[in-house]
């Protein structure tokens, strides 16, 4: 996604380095896939480096790019 006037640093930091819908969706998805996939390993004592704050970075890392991406269609910022 290049550069714009009209988009906010917020969502360009998102998507900088994606240049499609598609692969905005599948980033989007792959964040919420781990978020998920969190809560349970993080009850096993056998990864002691992922924790329950692993889970609640990723849903706050999945929120930013969903709203990132309503923005984005909202304001046809697509190429």
């Amino acid at each position: 996604m290049e550069k714009k006037d009209n988009i906010p640093l917020w969502v360009f930091l998102a998507f900088s380095s994606i240049g499609t819908r598609k692969g905005a969706l599948i980033l989007i998805w792959a964040c919420a896939v781990f978020t998920v996939l969190c809560i349970p390993v993080s009850w096993y004592p056998w990864i002691e480096w992922i924790d329950w704050s692993w889970t609640g970075m990723m849903f706050a890392v999945t929120l930013w790019y969903w709203l990132a991406l309503r923005w984005t269609d909202k304001h046809s910022a697509w190429e």
